[in-house]
This record gives C-alpha cells, sequence and structure tokens, in this order.
C-alpha cells in the first residue's frame, strides 16, 4: 500500500532566528579585537537601545531570566512579600519571584486576550503584595492603564514581563516607556536575538545604578572601564551580586539586530495576517486575540487553541500529525500551576485557573518567523486541514 507524502518535503520548524552577514562580522570582529566579554560593544547596545526606545537606562544582561530576577530584587521584593502574576507564561517569570524569597500569587487569564485579568486582580491583593508582573502574552500589550490604575491605588510596584514583547506598543507608548522596570529576553526564538540574552529598561538613576551592581558581582567598575587604557584596575565590591553580564559576542548580534527589529516585527504581522485570513474558516480552531488600533502586537507567537472535544484528538496527538507532515509546533504554556513542581509549591491543583487551563490543554504554536515565506503559511495550513480530516 503507498504511504501518503507528507505537506512537505523539508521540515519547517517552529521558529528560527534571522542571523545576516552583518551579525557574523561583527561577532568576528568582536574575537579578532581579543575583547570578548562585556566591553564597548555592550556599552554601545545599551546606548542604542535607550536610544530606540526612547528610555534613560538599559542594562544588558547574560538573560531574560536575569532581567527579571535583579529586577524583582531592585524593586525591593523579598520574603515575606507577594507578586501577582499570571499562570500563562514560562517558569522564569515565577521561578526567580521565588528565588528573590517572595510567594508568587496567581491571576486567571482574560480569555479575549489570553494576558492577565485585571478585573481580577484586586481581589488577589492581600497585605503582603508588593508587585504586579503583567506578561505582554505572544506581543500583545497587556491592559497597562487598568494594571497601574490598580498598582497606583495600592501602592505598588509593576514589573513587565515584556519576553515577548520587544517592538509593542500600548495606546502610543512603545512597551518599556511605562513602568519602572521593563524586562525583555532575546533568546534565539524571540523577535531580536543576541544568541541568549536580555535587558532591563529602569527610569530611575538609582535603579539602574543597583540593577548595574547586582549584575556583577555588586562590583562599582565591569572589566571593560577597568582594564581600558584610561581606567583602573581596582574596584570595590559595594554588595552580593550576580555573574549576569552580557557578553560582546552576544551584544554583537544585538547591534544588528536592533537595526532590522522593526523590519522583522512587520514581516511577523504579514504572516499572522495570512494565517488569520487563511484559518478562519477552518471549524474547531480559535485563533489567536488581535491589538486595538491605539496599540502595536509584535506577533512573537502565533498560538491557536484546537477544540479537542470536537476533533477527538488530544492536542499531543494533533503535534505529533503535524510533524509527521514536516509541521513543527510549540506549547506556549503549560499553565504553570499545572507543573509539577509549581503546583506543590505554590498550592494550586487544576481547577484553580479555568480559562488557563483551558487554553493549556488546547494551545499550539504555529511556525512564525521573518524567514518564512507565504508558500511556508500555505503549507502550515494545509497541514492542519488534512490533520482535522
Amino acid at each position: 500500500m503507498k504511504t501518503e507524502s507528507p505537506v512537505r518535503e523539508k521540515f519547517l520548524p517552529v521558529s528560527l532566528p534571522q542571523i545576516d552577514q552583518e551579525e557574523i562580522d561583527e561577532v568576528v570582529d568582536s574575537m579578532k579585537s581579543g575583547w570578548i566579554t562585556t566591553g564597548p560593544k555592550v556599552m554601545k547596545f545599551e546606548e542604542k537601545f535607550q536610544d530606540y526606545f526612547n528610555v534613560p537606562h538599559a542594562v544588558a544582561l547574560n538573560s531574560g531570566t536575569a532581567a527579571l530576577h535583579i529586577s524583582y530584587l531592585t524593586a525591593g521584593i523579598g520574603p515575606g512579600d507577594e507578586v501577582i502574576t499570571t499562570p500563562m507564561t514560562f517558569a522564569a517569570t515565577v521561578s526567580m519571584i521565588m528565588l528573590a524569597g517572595a510567594k508568587p500569587v496567581l491571576v486567571d487569564i482574560d480569555s479575549a486576550t489570553l494576558n492577565l485579568d485585571p478585573n481580577l486582580i484586586e481581589k488577589a491583593i492581600t497585605l503582603k503584595t508588593k508587585a504586579i508582573v503583567p506578561v505582554h502574552f505572544g506581543g500583545l500589550p497587556c491592559d497597562m492603564d487598568a494594571i497601574n490604575a490598580i498598582a497606583k491605588k495600592h501602592n505598588l510596584k509593576v514589573i513587565e514581563d515584556a519576553a515577548h514583547a520587544v517592538g509593542s506598543e500600548y495606546k502610543g507608548k512603545k512597551i518599556g516607556q511605562i513602568s519602572p522596570f521593563t524586562c525583555f529576553s532575546f533568546h534565539p526564538m524571540k523577535n531580536l536575538t543576541t544568541a541568549e540574552g536580555g535587558m532591563v529598561i529602569a527610569h530611575s538613576e538609582e535603579d539602574a545604578e543597583q540593577l548595574r551592581l547586582l549584575r556583577f558581582h555588586g562590583i562599582d567598575k565591569d572589566a571593560w572601564k577597568r582594564y581600558e587604557k584610561k581606567g583602573s584596575a581596582r574596584y570595590g565590591v559595594h554588595q552580593l551580586g550576580f555573574k549576569y553580564n552580557m557578553l560582546d559576542l552576544q551584544a554583537a548580534i544585538g547591534l544588528h539586530q536592533l537595526d532590522k527589529l522593526a523590519q522583522f516585527n512587520h514581516r511577523r504581522a504579514e504572516l499572522a495576517q495570512l494565517y488569520l485570513g487563511v484559518l478562519s474558516d477552518v471549524e474547531n480552531i480559535i485563533l489567536p486575540p488581535i491589538s486595538p488600533a491605539d496599540s502595536v502586537h509584535t506577533w512573537h507567537l502565533f498560538p491557536v487553541q484546537f477544540d479537542i472535544d470536537k476533533i477527538g484528538k488530544s492536542r499531543e496527538v494533533i503535534m505529533d500529525e503535524l510533524k509527521a507532515e514536516n509541521i513543527g509546533t510549540g506549547v506556549h504554556y503549560e499553565a504553570i500551576h499545572l507543573h509539577p513542581y509549581f503546583g506543590e509549591a505554590l498550592k494550586y491543583e487544576r481547577g484553580a485557573f479555568p480559562k488557563a487551563e483551558f487554553m493549556s490543554d488546547r494551545v499550539l504554536s504555529l511556525p512564525l518567523f521573518p524567514k518564512m515565506t507565504n508558500q511556508d503559511v500555505a503549507d502550515v495550513v494545509a497541514a492542519i486541514k488534512k490533520v482535522l480530516g
């Protein structure tokens, strides 16, 4: 019996970074210079980031996880505190709250946006609440007006997890211009990559200084300032800190990625619109939300939810069948409290957050990255229709 051919011959991954010759040449330049750790290119990347976002301070780090951790600490979060956030996020959002010594308090999502539901936040506030951490899921901005109004009323800090949202805008303001701390990730899957890396935007000099101390062992000078010709090899350790510094090798990539960020995001939006158009008549699929006219969605992800009850197949079976058609997918995310560690540590059971759980059981991220072609989108849709019969 002849086996039916897959929709595509070559596997299409869920994401691929776009690394061009400019990034390669810049990395090679760093390697030839002999300066590969934190140095002039990290400083240049920070300055360029500040200019792009029109903000006073940008502190480069070796990951978005590090960005969250030291932002929490700089915001004064510690033992005995509670921090409100969403169950639909990557582990780092929650684990860094715990490593700061505080307790994450989860609040269900709004099914229409997949973001933290502002209408549920005040019910979760106690005398121990110190901060709110909104996560801009997939690049769609949260309702920052509502969140900031609640934070102001209860004297809470707002720390934005913008790992998905580099270039997103909310009511005419770039994500990064709104809250005291905004944390970005530059993982290879993100809209802008430095291989691995992260950035914190801060709006006060005091916060920026503290972030920089925490970034590198509590030392008041980085290596570049100690070992350049005009520098001094002497330094002082002012407090305990971490080894979270970004390398020049990473910043070399970021310098050119930032130049192309608008182009990358524009192409992502084009691909998302293609998906929305051709999937609109496919039954048993819930399409991702789009942003209001006064905001900009960067389409880091294209998450669709399959009605597994009507389809009669689990999400995992659908993933396997799409893989057989040479289509890659991702799961963003399984709700935090459904992971064994967090469920036990935070004392949440299934049923605590029904909207997040509904999505968590059904969501798949479809391939979406700037190098994709329109034909790639057509192949993904053809494979979905084939799998759904």
